[in-house]
């Protein structure tokens, strides 16, 4: 059952390249990736690491917007000099109603920086607060747009499993878990492990 839950996860038919032992990931975005919810070490980026036996950088700052992550990423990129950038962002854009469009293109001018610098890039789809708990059709816009690989599921059923989630808004520890695993599943898929 994990598997076809990782697998279907896992869409969009962009390839990613290799990361060699010592690459440097950036998991970059807002309270989904700092960890909010679980204690510390149980953060996706925190398995991530132990995972897949990569350097994971925690970039996570909970409350951001994705107007405030594009600021911020130009010197997180220039630091960390990343091999892969894991994109989680637009969680809070969606709670306070801003605008689509400006979410969008804040996404978009993300992914382009770390291509300019180099680094490959994943994105993870955040559901828009509901009942249905869908991401927003903008994800899979700009993953399609941008060859850019996809979790568009993920979130989603983690976040509609109370036995997953810490908040209506975030997830407990097994349910970093769960998305470590779907992030570690896209890797190898789209051939970065």
């Amino acid at each position: 059952m994990i598997t076809a839950f990782l697998l279907a996860a896992c869409s969009s038919g962009a390839s990613l390249s290799r990361l060699p032992a010592d690459s440097v990931i950036l998991a970059f975005g807002d309270s989904l990736t700092y960890g909010t919810g679980a204690g510390a070490g149980e953060s996706y980026p925190a398995i991530l690491e132990k995972k897949i036996g990569r350097r994971v950088v925690n970039a996570g700052i909970p409350g951001e917007v994705t107007r405030a992550g594009l600021a911020r990423l130009p010197e997180t990129l220039d630091r960390e000099r990343p091999a892969l950038l894991v994109l989680c962002h637009g969680g809070n854009d969606l709670l306070r109603r801003m605008s689509r469009e400006e979410t969008t293109a804040n996404l978009r001018g993300m992914i382009r920086m770390a291509r300019e610098r180099g680094a490959g890039v994943v994105l993870v789809a955040v559901p828009a607060p509901g009942f249905s708990l869908t991401p927003p059709s903008f994800y899979g816009e700009i993953a399609k747009e941008m060859s850019v690989p996809l979790d568009d599921s993920t979130l989603s059923a983690i976040l509609s499993d109370g036995a997953l989630k810490s908040d209506y808004i975030h997830p407990n520890a097994a349910g970093y878990e769960r998305m470590a695993e779907a992030v570690a599943a896209l890797l190898r898929k789209h051939g970065a492990l």
